[in-house]
């Protein structure tokens, strides 16, 4: 019998499948899921999404992390909880950036990630 050492680590549709659902229960807006499959070594999906001020920012992100450990999602490692501008929450599988939308608009993430490199070199 052979073991399967990822036997325990989440499905990444199911994964994003749950974080898109809490999402969209929390009132998250602007919503964007990147594919990231044969371009990421570390994720298959990232997702952006907006909150309308700080105190939305982090009821998104608690919730959403709350979510994913009720979901036996384990190792997920949050940052930027205590400003709530812009906060990370990292499942593995999924990447999610939570933003306050001028901070979205001024990092402008889904660009760096969906631009098209022909276009870029020239």
């Amino acid at each position: 019998m052979q073991a399967q050492p990822d036997a325990d680590k989440p499905d990444a549709n199911k994964t994003l499948s749950l974080i898109l659902s809490r999402l969209e229960d929390v009132k998250a807006e602007e919503t964007v899921t990147i594919d990231l499959r044969g371009k990421s070594a570390y994720s298959d999906y990232m997702i952006v999404t907006t909150g309308r001020v700080n105190r939305h920012v982090g009821a998104i992100a608690e919730n959403v992390t709350k979510s994913l450990k009720e979901n036996g999602v384990k190792n997920i490692h949050v940052e930027g909880l205590p400003n709530c501008d812009w906060v990370l929450i990292d499942s593995g599988e999924v990447i999610v950036h939570v933003f306050r939308p001028e901070v979205r608009e001024f990092y402008n993430l889904e660009r760096l990630w969906t631009q098209n490199p022909a276009v870029a070199a020239v």
